[in-house]
């Protein structure tokens, strides 16, 4: 039985934004700052990032992966930047090619999402997929993006709100959310009561 008098569990999150010109300096990175700030409001737990910025460069992405979750012990990968069409685009690639597991339906719901707003949506590769005890999700490049992928809207439901019952079917920490801004959904026998 968990101890919850000491309020939600700490958890790990790595997050990894990934361009060319950010990470060379050519322009501010906006993906890690996008990332930590929506995160920080949606979770009660404490929470420990590790961040990277990195170019778009498959190999290296790859093992940014794989040190995130293998050495780092990430609970959680997010990633932005390289899920488009281009040339240079290849972080789908990168995230699969670490993969045990694919989790296709996180990529179809961001996809929803983002044609609600624009046509273009449908150009997006994102994918989901389950490393060890880890989920790693792609989402796209831009601030005002991620966060209509995690959170939702009215006529689509957001990706992160299936994100800590995911957690839970992979041992990692309970996540509880801020219901005003994502709600976390689980069935009721895998509910606990709010921490203190």
């Amino acid at each position: 039985m968990p101890d919850t008098d000491r309020g939600p569990e700490p958890v790990r999150i790595g997050i990894v934004s990934i361009s060319d010109r950010a990470s060379s300096g050519v322009y501010q990175d906006q993906g890690l700052p996008a990332l930590q700030a929506w995160l920080s409001d949606a979770l009660r737990n404490p929470i420990e990032f590790v961040p990277r910025l990195i170019p778009d460069d498959q190999a290296g992405i790859s093992q940014s992966l794989i040190e995130l979750v293998d050495t780092a012990g990430c609970d959680l990968v997010l990633t932005t930047g390289g899920t488009g069409p281009a040339p240079r685009d290849v972080t789908p690639e990168a995230t699969l090619a670490v993969a045990d597991r694919v989790m296709p339906g996180f990529g179809e719901q961001m996809r929803q999402i983002s044609l609600h707003f624009v046509p273009t949506a449908i150009l997006s590769r994102q994918v989901a997929v389950i490393r060890g005890q880890a989920l790693i999700i792609n989402l796209p490049g831009q601030p005002k993006a991620i966060a209509e992928t995690l959170a939702g809207h009215a006529n689509a439901s957001g990706i992160f709100a299936a994100v800590p019952y995911c957690i839970d079917l992979l041992g990692g920490p309970y996540l509880e959310t801020r219901d005003e801004v994502c709600k976390a959904f689980r069935p009721k026998s895998a509910q606990r009561p709010p921490a203190a």
